[in-house]
Order: C-alpha cells, then sequence, then structure tokens
C-alpha cells in the first residue's frame, strides 16, 4: 500500500484549560502520521498519551499549534464531517444491554443514516463487511453483554470500520485482555492498516508487542514532548528501563 500522510502536527502543544489557567502536559510535538502504517503511542503513565489522542480525536481543543486532518486544520471540520473522517475506540468498557453484535455495529453507521438511524442495504452490506474483516462473524447474534473482554473488544474495532473513516484512533485497545488477546488485537490492526491502507494511531503499555507489530512508535516523556521513529531504533536504558530513540 502506498504510503501517505494523513495527519500533520504543527508545534503542538496539548493540556487542558481551566477556569483561569492552562495545564499544559506536552508542547512542540511536530511530525506526521501516515496511511498504511500502525503507529503505536507509548510512554510512562501520566505523560498525557490519552490526551494527546483525545486531542487528535476533536475532543479537546489544543492549547496551540496546529493539527491538520486530510490537509484540512482539525479546526474547520463540522461535527458530522468529522464523523466520516476520524474513529475512534476508547478504552472504557460500556455497559450496553439487549443489543446484539451486530446492531451495536451498526451504530457505526450513524453518521451516514441520518436522524432516524435506519440503515438502508448500502449501510447492512458495510456492517456485514466490517464484521467480516474483523473475523466476528459467528459473534453477529450473541447480546453484547455475554461477550469476552476480547471479543467485545473486536466488536469495537468492527463498529470503527463500519463507520468507514480513513483514520482510526484507539486508547489502550488491549486494556483489560489476555496476552493471546492482546497478540490478536494488535495483529488484527497491524493487517487492517497496511491490507486496508487505514491510518491506525494507538496508545498502549504493552511495549513488548507494540515492538513487535508496530510500523512506526512515538514516545511521549513526562514534560518532555514527543520523539518519534522506527521501532528498531528504540533503545532500553538498563540503569533506569526509560526508553529513547538512538
Amino acid at each position: 500500500m502506498k504510503r501517505e500522510e494523513t495527519i500533520r502536527l504543527e508545534s503542538l502543544a496539548i493540556g487542558y484549560h481551566g477556569k483561569h489557567s492552562v495545564k499544559v502536559v506536552a508542547e512542540g510535538i511536530s511530525d506526521s502520521i501516515c496511511s498504511g502504517e500502525l503507529t503505536c503511542l507509548i510512554g510512562e503513565n501520566g505523560a498525557g498519551k490519552s490526551t494527546l489522542l483525545r486531542t487528535l480525536s476533536g475532543f479537546l481543543p489544543p492549547v496551540s499549534g496546529e493539527i491538520d486532518i486530510l490537509g484540512k486544520p482539525l479546526k474547520s471540520y463540522r461535527e458530522t464531517d468529522l464523523a466520516k473522517v476520524i474513529g475512534v475506540v476508547l478504552t472504557e468498557k460500556n455497559n450496553l444491554q439487549n443489543m446484539t453484535v451486530e446492531e451495536l455495529v451498526g451504530m457505526g453507521r450513524s453518521p451516514y443514516t441520518g436522524f432516524w438511524g435506519r440503515l438502508r442495504t448500502e449501510d447492512k452490506e458495510k456492517v456485514a463487511q466490517a464484521i467480516d474483516l474483523v473475523g466476528i462473524g459467528e459473534l453477529k447474534d450473541r447480546m453484547v453483554q455475554t461477550l469476552s473482554d476480547g471479543e467485545r473488544q473486536k466488536v469495537m474495532i468492527a463498529k470503527a470500520l463500519a463507520q468507514e473513516t480513513p483514520i482510526i484512533f484507539l486508547d489502550e485497545p488491549t486494556a483489560f485482555l489476555d496476552y493471546p488477546s492482546k497478540v490478536e488485537i494488535l495483529n488484527l490492526l497491524h493487517r487492517l492498516s497496511s491490507e486496508e491502507s487505514k491510518t491506525i494511531f494507538l496508545s498502549t503499555h504493552d511495549l513488548e508487542l507494540a515492538l513487535r507489530v508496530a510500523d512506526r512508535v512515538w514516545l511521549m516523556t513526562k514534560g518532555g514532548g514527543v520523539q518519534t521513529g522506527s521501532p528498531e531504533n528504540l533503545i532500553v536504558d538498563p540503569a533506569t528501563g526509560r526508553f529513547y530513540f538512538g
């Protein structure tokens, strides 16, 4: 697949706007994220990984700097248009009840179905394709509350695929999963980025797995901004256990 820049950050600072002040979590972030690649965001707790993901998703405003998505400023997108460009899978467990897997994946079509949310033939085909891509056909009639954590995470990824966005952000997609499920989910995301030419950007604490499957790594450090590079260039300091690019 051809590698193309889909996200561009220029002198980005991220943080939280209080009533009388702004707390800056990280700043000076300038880099790009490309289609056809799985990019993993790693770093210690409190470094700002979730804040960065929420800022890129449009949930939090940047403190300063620019975010371009597909060649347009993020701030220029209307909410309805952004929902057709970016899919987001958050780490929080949902408490959905009395809904089948197929119905939940179908909710990914909401940017296209209008106020009443009725699925047309085309929408149903997109849902079926997403279920097939993730390999959960045997689950489609199951009730969501009966799924394991690993199965539920696959369903949420299928929902994001049904949304048919070129960009997918995931916050700790392997949290709550056992080791085999972590491997399966990360391999699935790598395959989707490569075969479907998606831009997939995820945060994770599973460093060993991330370095095995990532095409590119972003390393966040507390107060130190972001460093980026290839997984093979990431080095661990044996004295401190901290990572840096060599």
